[in-house]
Order: structure tokens, then sequence, then C-alpha cells
């Protein structure tokens, strides 16, 4: 619930800031607030992702690309998604939440986004995202035509980041996909492999 009281600060202050390209990275002050903290002392592996939520609606609204969504009907999911820590924020730690775009494939819009504190790199993520209407998932040329906003000529997805999607990637939603763990059970067997 806390994620939500966040969200409706952001959208009242996110246009406040100044605006910004969709290529352009955005940054976003942050606090490390209890409801963030676990056991440990500091923010919860699994509450990174849904600041990085934050960081991305961010970037968006800031972009225009909020509004055209929503005038659109599009809606953002997440796809796949992985993360790397490096340090703890703690709580009450003051910190930026970096974000950008990391490039384009034929469905994704992938995102790389950071946690940086005292100008260091403290947890890094890539984020592979969709827009959806209610007739499918949105081509990104598509979005990018209706952005009115092409990416910059050295945008390039980095090549490992393209190989992790192709690895972890599940099928699609109207393919099946059985659950089937056990002995014998090898990795790639849910993707067909």
């Amino acid at each position: 619930m806390h994620m939500l009281f966040r969200f409706l600060a952001l959208l009242a202050t996110a246009r406040r800031r100044p605006a910004l390209s969709l290529f352009e990275p955005g940054s976003l002050p942050m606090r490390a607030l209890l409801t963030d903290i676990d056991v440990a002392g500091h923010i919860n592996n699994g509450v990174y992702f849904s600041l990085f939520d934050l960081g991305r609606f961010d970037l968006m609204i800031r972009a225009g690309a909020w509004d055209v969504m929503r005038r659109n009907g599009w809606s953002p999911v997440v796809q796949a998604e992985t993360i790397t820590f490096r340090k703890s924020v703690v709580f009450n730690q003051r910190f930026t939440q970096e974000t950008r775009v990391a490039g384009f494939d034929e469905r994704c819009i992938y995102f790389e986004q950071r946690i940086v504190a005292d100008g260091e790199v403290y947890a890094s993520a890539h984020i592979a995202t969709r827009l959806l209407s209610k007739h499918g998932p949105v081509p990104n040329a598509e979005i990018l035509a209706a952005l009115g906003e092409q990416p910059p000529a050295d945008l390039v997805l980095p090549e490992w980041v393209a190989e992790w999607r192709a690895r972890t990637a599940l099928p699609g939603s109207r393919k099946p996909a059985p659950h089937h763990w056990g002995r014998g059970a090898r990795d790639g067997a849910l993707r067909g492999e």
C-alpha cells in the first residue's frame, strides 16, 4: 500500500520537475522509508522493483509518454527483470533512482535502472517492458510514432541483455507452459528446448 501513496505523490510532483525526452536519463530523489526495510535493516530485495516502477513512471510522466499512454488506453507491463546488488540502502538513507531507456528489440522496451547514493551505484537492474492495449501488445514503432520521438542512433541494446532475455523468456500467454519439476528436469524444458 505504501507504493500507492508514493505513486500518488509522484503523480502530483513529477510535472513540476524539468521535462525530459524519453531518451534522457531521469533522476528521482528518494529516502528509504520504514516500510521499505526488512529484518536485516536495509531495503528489502523485493522492494527495489517497486521503487523502480516509480522511476519508470517518473520518466514517462516527465517525457510526456504517460499522457500518450492514457489517451491511447495503453497499460505498461513488465515481462522480465534482473537485478544485481552491491551495497545496502538502510533506513532513512537518501538516494536517487536513475532511470534510462537501454534499448529495444522487436517486442520490448528495455530500461536500465540504478540506485545511487553518495555518487556510488548500490544496485543495478534491467527491465524488459511492453505496452498493452485492449487488442494486445502495442508495437514499438506505433509507440514511438505516437510519442513523436525516435531513439538516438547510438542507442543499441547491450548484447548480454538480449541474450539474457532470450534465455529466460517463457512461452507466450497463448501457448502452453506446463509445470514439470523432478528428477531429470533440465533447464529450458519449459521453453521447449
